[in-house]
């Protein structure tokens, strides 16, 4: 191996070194599920802010999207678009409110458990089947972050390490789940912030350098057409298609539609229920909406950049690790530079992380909090016992779900966009509608949002998995992403199904209604 990989090597190990150790700092601070889930509703502004930022912008955003515009141009960049819009409404709309009724209904730690309080569903329904579909989808969702730190440390050191994308999958699982395991919510957030911060940086600084560098050897435009962009005009106009057609409205919906999938993703709300009071929601909220401006907007940067810095061609299986490339071309020559570009290189791995933990989390809390507590041992007595119990349970829930990751993130030549994009459809759809209506509408029932879950979901399978239009999908045959059709339909087959329920109780309307003064 030569002495530049080393030097990667290098910085790689000193960042997880460090990521454990906070695991480890945070495992002797968890006494119970409440501090292991929500860390016992303490977090202040900035760490609020990060850590939902950081754990929405995983391996796709440094990967994913960048690639993504690196071979479609500025036409992709309404994905973004709606992810903005999208995170401005989450932090407006939902981020207050939720914390506070979660309080009221029953303290409720998970997003299934605070359906069931909401609801007063006495049997459980609808917290089984929150839990299944987030055991589903976060198992895809997480398999997207392995499959990204797998290509990272492929790229990096593929020609010197044999089985190269193999042995950065089990390194990025293993890193993972150690600091997850250990310190829970609390060590996922510091970590979550550390990760936050690196990512901004990385994703400012690396594209401006590249930027300057391109400048200074002949100009942008020229660069891009010597790099294979036969119209820098059309790539760089977000409003038509490389060869000069106009983007079609099918398409703008799609991208926007991304923005939906916000009101419905555990591992961004749970954020809400953390923070500590409403005048650190209140700092949250700019923090976030900034952060998320500066590192779309750089996402995308970083996509056209790299078009036009590389010299070497990168198809659709590769085009993914353009980022990558870029640090690595940038930041050569010398030992400094090398380590510096290490450093950048970590903030992809930030990316990769900050999600997976988040994930494998919220599933732990599903499983542990929802099934087991509220299912299995829904009569058992409140004690200490019980709570380890169900500490156990959460832990192994994640290795659980780390394992299924595993298995589907092993082929390299998987999406890691296609994976975010399932997984992000299917959370959009089966808890975006129910978790608006259940804030904002005294209206709906139990049988309503339990009827919207389910259409949600099924929508997005039939959509994107069943061959129902000659051999094809329907999402291949139409181009509409499956999530713009999913919301809708999950949304109006719960209202119509609320209307035609009984109506809720004076309890659950009395309880709604105090939201509107509660102040915690």
């Amino acid at each position: 191996m030569s002495s530049d990989k080393i030097i990667t090597l290098v910085a790689f190990g000193f960042y997880m070194a460090l990521m454990i150790i906070i695991g480890v700092f945070y495992s002797k601070k968890t006494k119970n599920n409440e501090d292991y889930f929500l860390g016992g509703r303490n977090l202040g502004g900035w760490t609020a802010a990060l850590s939902a930022q950081a754990s929405d912008m995983s391996g796709w955003l440094l990967m994913g999207l960048p690639g993504t515009v690196y071979l479609a141009g500025t036409g992709e960049v309404w994905i973004a678009v709606g992810l903005l819009i999208g995170t401005i409404l989450n932090w407006y709309i939902v981020s207050s409110r939720l914390r506070k009724y979660t309080i009221v209904a029953g303290n409720s730690l998970t997003i299934p458990s605070f359906f069931e309080n909401r609801y007063r569903d006495r049997r459980g329904v609808i917290k089984i089947v929150s839990a299944i579909i987030i055991a589903i989808f976060f198992a895809v969702y997480t398999a997207s972050a392995f499959s990204s730190g797998a290509k990272l440390f492929a790229t990096l050191f593929g020609d010197s390490i044999e089985n190269a994308y193999l042995i950065g999958l089990i390194i990025a699982a293993a890193v993972i789940l150690v600091y997850t395991l250990l310190g829970g919510f609390k060590a996922v957030c510091t970590t979550d912030f550390i990760q936050g911060m690196l990512m901004l940086v990385a994703i400012l600084a690396v594209p401006i350098v590249a930027y300057a560098m391109v400048e200074m050897n002949g100009g942008f435009n020229a660069s891009l057409q010597a790099n294979g962009v036969a119209d820098p005009a059309n790539y760089l106009n977000p409003v038509v298609n490389t060869d000069g057609s106009a983007i079609t409205p099918v398409s703008v919906i799609s991208s926007l539609a991304w923005g939906l999938g916000y009101f419905g993703m555990p591992h961004i709300i749970i954020r809400f229920m953390a923070i500590k009071n409403e005048h650190e929601v209140k700092k949250s909220r700019k923090i976030a909406i900034i952060w998320v401006i500066l590192s779309l907007a750089a996402a995308c940067f970083v996509g056209v950049v790299a078009r036009a810095f590389l010299t070497q061609q990168l198809d659709g299986a590769t085009s993914e690790t353009a980022f990558i490339r870029l640090i690595q071309q940038v930041f050569s020559g010398n030992g400094a530079l090398i380590f510096i570009g290490g450093i950048f290189l970590c903030g992809i791995l930030a990316a990769i992380m900050s999600t997976a933990d988040s994930q494998l989390l919220v599933t732990s809390s599903a499983i542990s909090e929802d099934i087991f507590k509220g299912v299995i041992k829904r009569h058992a007595p409140k004690d200490e016992n019980t709570e380890k119990s169900a500490l156990l349970v959460g832990r192994i829930a994640v290795i659980v779900i780390a394992v299924a990751a595993f298995l589907i993130a092993l082929d390299p030549n998987s999406s890691i966009m296609g994976l975010v994009s399932d997984a992000w459809a299917g959370f959009g759809s089966a808890f975006g509608p129910v978790v608006l209506l259940a804030l904002f509408w005294k209206r709906s029932t139990l049988s309503g949002a339990v009827a919207g879950m389910a259409t949600g979901t099924v929508t997005v399978i039939v959509w994107d998995y069943l061959p129902l239009v000659g051999g094809d999908t329907i999402y291949h045959a139409t181009g509409l992403y499956s999530l713009a059709v999913g919301f809708v339909l999950a949304l109006v087959i719960n209202v119509v199904v609320s209307l035609l329920s009984k109506k809720p109780s004076q309890e659950i309307v009395k309880e709604f209604e105090s939201i509107k003064t509660t102040e915690i």
